[in-house]
């Protein structure tokens, strides 16, 4: 097992027709169930076909005529629970799978990369802090099946375990945040005050500038602007004026450095890439340069 490998290639899109011909792999009720769990925590629905079978080694995310598989060693699945002594490791060998299938990585050429495998590490400490596991859980697995050494398609071992936890810790910041306050809006609320009269957009020159762009994806035709001032305003249709709706501060975390709070004081989280997060970790927003 000190060789974990993740073959998602030739080898796998082969694999995956055999298993389709054979009809000879089944997916454990209770690993379905692992599925569904995984999917539920990121807002998805579980749109990936799950495989257990002996013929591969160890697991694999593979893409075979447009459908996309997981594929997994039951024995090896359970071996690694038991070497990690938790069943959360076997979790999060399927949510790095997942992180594989929903980072795009299954739709390029080549093998496995170093950038590819981190990316589905954080993917899968974000899934377990999700879930409810400990860091030391989410990693159990990985410090367990990694190579401690670097290699062509692989990093090692302390920076996959470093990877993992970037992304508990992501999760988990999210999680103490939206635990500390209401469940906020998708979108702002206006407030109760008589609107605030601000330029038009292209008068980025006016004392009251704008600074960036919110798009809410529940509503991407509306725009709301953020001014100099860290106001959110909403500008009313064909109109050069606008309604301020809520306003950006500044947070202690360092993943979510800004939160908008609405008129009812309901908040959303601002990530350092600009992304605005409900309480539930899902990404309702997006925050940009207004150019």
């Amino acid at each position: 097992m000190t060789h974990f490998r993740i073959f998602r290639r030739f080898a796998g899109l082969m694999l995956a027709g055999w298993l389709l011909v054979n009809n000879s792999a089944t997916a454990q009720s209770g690993s379905r169930d692992v599925l569904r769990d995984i999917t539920d925590v990121v807002g998805l629905k579980p749109r990936f076909e799950l495989q257990a079978t002996s013929q591969v080694q160890n697991a694999a995310a593979v893409v075979y005529n447009g459908k996309r598989f997981l594929l997994y060693n039951p024995q090896f699945v359970a071996s690694v629970n038991r070497a990690g002594r938790t069943d959360w490791a076997g979790t999060s060998i399927l949510a790095h799978e997942m992180g594989h299938h929903l980072n795009g990585h299954t739709l390029r050429a080549g093998g496995s990369q170093p950038t590819d495998e981190l990316e589905a590490d954080e993917f899968s400490g974000f899934v377990l802090r999700k879930m409810g596991a400990s860091m030391a859980e989410a990693q159990a697995a990985m410090a367990v099946v990694s190579d401690e050494e670097a290699s062509p398609t692989h990093p090692g071992r302390a920076t996959r375990l470093a990877a993992i936890g970037k992304g508990w810790q992501q999760a988990n910041t999210q999680i103490l945040a939206s635990s500390r306050t209401a469940a906020p809006s998708s979108a702002p609320v206006a407030i109760a005050s008589a609107p605030t009269p601000v330029r038009p957009v292209a008068n980025t020159a006016a004392p009251m500038s704008v600074v960036g762009q919110i798009v809410f994806r529940d509503n991407p035709d509306q725009r709301y602007y953020l001014t100099s001032k860290l106001n959110v305003v909403r500008m009313q249709h064909n109109s050069s004026t606008g309604q301020v709706v809520g306003r950006v501060t500044r947070s202690n975390s360092a993943s979510f450095p800004y939160i908008l709070v609405d008129g009812q004081d309901r908040r959303l989280y601002i990530s350092s890439s600009g992304g605005v997060f409900n309480n539930r970790g899902q990404q309702v927003g997006l925050l940009s340069d207004p150019s």
